[in-house]
């Protein structure tokens, strides 16, 4: 089949968030067709030039969603080309769009749910009805998205003095909420840049039927939620064809933690708005929604998300580059942790490895390493790597290093020969700014330089390092520098670093934040966060039991083995793929360059005889049959099936348990 994949700030891109999975995915679903529609997010990553694509990948269209002066057609980027001004029907029009939509951003969210999970008054097969409680937001939007198919384009009229005016009424109407009520003239413009930019989409030339648009394509697919689904509503609604939205860091969730200080309290209201009716739209629309984790189903959940559309699809990740680390563990465990087994996880919007940023995830990587020698053969260096300590990531306020030096210093009152290592994402350790001269004076303080003797040189516990230096030329070799990989963050995502120590077979210790417990299912200590007595004691109780410490370290890698590799990510989405055309089929005459009909262009699925009756017709586009509602619809598709919603419940063998009298027992999940 033709799949369209819609990505924002990613794929095909060699930077950004989600070009890792996508890339696995397109080469690992290697019988289909792939069409790329990318929405870049700077000049530099545009400059970074593309990854290598293979054959599948049919055609690529790009579009930027970073430039300030967008104007439709041209050279790709919105530049060189004139958009046509509108006249004065053609900007009655615009407004009578676009003030439903700015109406329903300013106003609270009308309240009530159906059992299901969604806003009341949606259908089943994902299209809105009259009463679909969104304040006339999905309204207003189609309608933003047709002007723009028929005049070519929205920018101009976006940015315009009438748009301003409509924001002005909006926020000041009764029923707006109180944050926007004291919005002025600054604001109104600089939210409608914004805007502008979010919309930008609509915009594109994206939108036929003919070979290069969206309207051919069998399934659109969108990495993420935002901007990047937004081609794929517009596909859904004028031309039928099926929305999958993946998102392994919820979109929403991202923009509530990026808005900081440089905008004003009534642009932000004004944004979230926008951005919360933006991601229940496309949670309605979509045919199913696969969040990376149970942590981004609950806010899915929470913005409407039809319970019965959602399939939990943990990332896939590498494991043969974590195989020699993992794998020689037996050979390791002369040490007091078995050799040790250390790594975590940090942020919610990176990753700490050589090109591991895997996801969308939305979430960097911490971890907590040790050893000073990494992997080495035995004795006193085995020993030595068992008693350090590693942590993995990028350094910035969220991953809490403060707390981590802290509770290092409990640790060395009671265990004098443990040390500390920092590792710092590639390229990264160098721009952490403030926060990172922060974290080295205090381990300065807190730590002085040690020495054996009058006549060695000192040495500090704690260091700070960088993948790639030295020490560490390799991701796994961080992790295998240590016996125990800590986590420390107050803020996290998936964390990727943790599924990393898991594949090197290292014990954590953790912080109870974003999807930590899901992913550790019992392999592992986790303490609250922001309590650097917890964490030291957890990290204790581990130093000093080195065979709970190597059992616990084969578990998370035996666990990371079956739910966390690529192997499984593929397998589900190949599965959800022949689903969504088997209830969705585009049933389209598809021939050759002489015009005669080629054979076994369309999948076997389109030819399944007999219908999927609506309940609803939608008189507003093409009606297709909805999907298939099956019983277990919310848990995770392929090798994690048997897991369900409730990973958390993951078993703990006996052996991992903490004895009663242990200060790490109230740590323990």
């Amino acid at each position: 089949m033709r799949i369209g994949l819609l990505t924002e700030s990613g794929y095909p891109y060699a930077t950004g968030e989600s070009r890792l999975w996508c890339d696995r995915l397109v080469r690992g679903l290697d019988q289909h067709d792939f069409d790329v529609y990318a929405l870049s997010g700077s000049a530099r990553q545009e400059a970074g030039g593309w990854v290598s694509l293979p054959p599948q990948v049919g055609r690529v269209r790009t579009a930027p969603l970073w430039t300030p002066d967008f104007r439709p057609g041209g050279d790709g980027r919105g530049q060189g080309a004139r958009e046509r001004a509108y006249g004065r029907r053609e900007r009655r029009r615009f407004l009578e769009c676009f003030e439903p939509l700015a109406a329903a951003v300013c106003t609270e969210e009308a309240g009530g749910t159906t059992a299901a999970g969604r806003p009341g008054g949606d259908h089943e097969d994902g299209r809105d009805g009259a009463d679909s409680g969104d304040g006339g937001f999905a309204d207003g939007l189609y309608a933003l998205a047709g002007l723009a198919r028929e005049r070519g384009g929205l920018p101009a009229a976006l940015r315009s003095e009438h748009t301003v005016r409509v924001l002005e009424s909006a926020c000041r109407a009764p029923g707006a909420r109180r944050a926007v009520r004291s919005a002025g003239v600054a604001d109104y413009l600089l939210f409608a840049d914004q805007l502008e930019r979010a919309l930008r989409p609509l915009s594109l030339d994206w939108y036929d039927d003919e070979e290069d648009g969206l309207g051919a394509v069998d399934l659109c697919h969108a990495a993420s939620g935002g901007s990047a689904a937004l081609p794929g509503l517009v596909a859904k609604r004028f031309f039928g064809v099926p929305l999958l939205v993946t998102e392994y860091g919820v979109q929403l969730r991202a923009h509530y933690l990026a808005s900081g200080g440089a905008l004003s309290a009534p642009v932000r209201a004004l944004l979230a708005g926008f951005h919360r009716r933006l991601a229940a739209e496309i949670y309605r629309r979509a045919s199913v929604i696969t969040p990376g984790n149970t942590h981004a189903r609950r806010w899915q959940e929470k913005c409407g998300a039809d319970r019965a559309k959602l399939r939990t699809v943990y990332p896939g990740m590498e494991a043969d580059r974590f195989a020699a680390v993992g794998e020689s563990e037996p050979e390791r465990g002369s040490g007091p942790c078995g050799g040790g087994r250390a790594r975590a996880y940090g942020g919610y919007s990176g990753h700490a490895g050589h090109g591991c940023w895997d996801d969308g995830v939305s979430g960097a990587d911490d971890g907590v390493s040790g050893g000073d020698d990494g992997v080495s053969g035995g004795g006193a260096a085995a020993e030595a790597e068992a008693q350090t300590l590693v942590w993995v990531g990028r350094i910035e306020p969220a991953k809490d290093l403060i707390a981590l030096l802290h509770a290092f210093a409990e640790i060395r009152r009671e265990e004098p020969r443990t040390r500390l290592r920092i590792f710092a994402a590639p390229g990264q350790g160098r721009h952490s700014g403030p926060y990172l001269d922060h974290c080295q004076a205090l381990a300065a303080q807190l730590f002085p330089d040690e020495a054996a003797d009058a006549h060695a040189v000192g040495d500090n516990p704690v260091s700070f390092e960088e993948i790639g230096g030295p020490e560490a030329p390799e991701l796994a070799d961080a992790y295998a520098s240590g016996g125990i990989t800590v986590l420390s963050s107050v803020v996290e995502g998936f964390p990727i670093s943790l599924i990393e120590a898991m594949f090197c077979a290292r014990a954590t210790v953790s912080t109870d934040v974003g999807a930590v417990v899901e992913v550790i299912g019992g392999t592992g200590l986790v303490v609250p966060p922001r309590n650097p007595r917890a964490l030291a004691d957890a990290c204790l109780a581990l130093l000093r039991d080195p065979e709970r410490s190597r059992r616990l370290g084969a578990a998370a890698r035996a666990r990371a083995m079956e739910l966390f590799t690529v192997e499984q990510n593929v397998a589900a989405f190949r599965e959800i793929y022949l689903e969504l055309i088997s209830h969705s089929p585009v049933r389209r005459d598809v021939v050759d360059e002489d015009g005669e009909p080629l054979p076994f262009a369309n999948p076997v699925e389109v030819h399944v005889p007999g219908g999927w009756p609506s309940s609803h017709a939608d008189a507003h586009g093409p009606s297709r049959p909805r999907p298939a509602r099956t019983a277990h619809a919310s848990e995770p598709t392929g090798p994690a099936a048997h897991i369900g919603a409730h990973a958390l419940a993951y078993p703990l063998v006996d052996s991992a348990l903490p004895p009663a009298d242990s200060p790490a027992k109230e740590a323990c999940p």
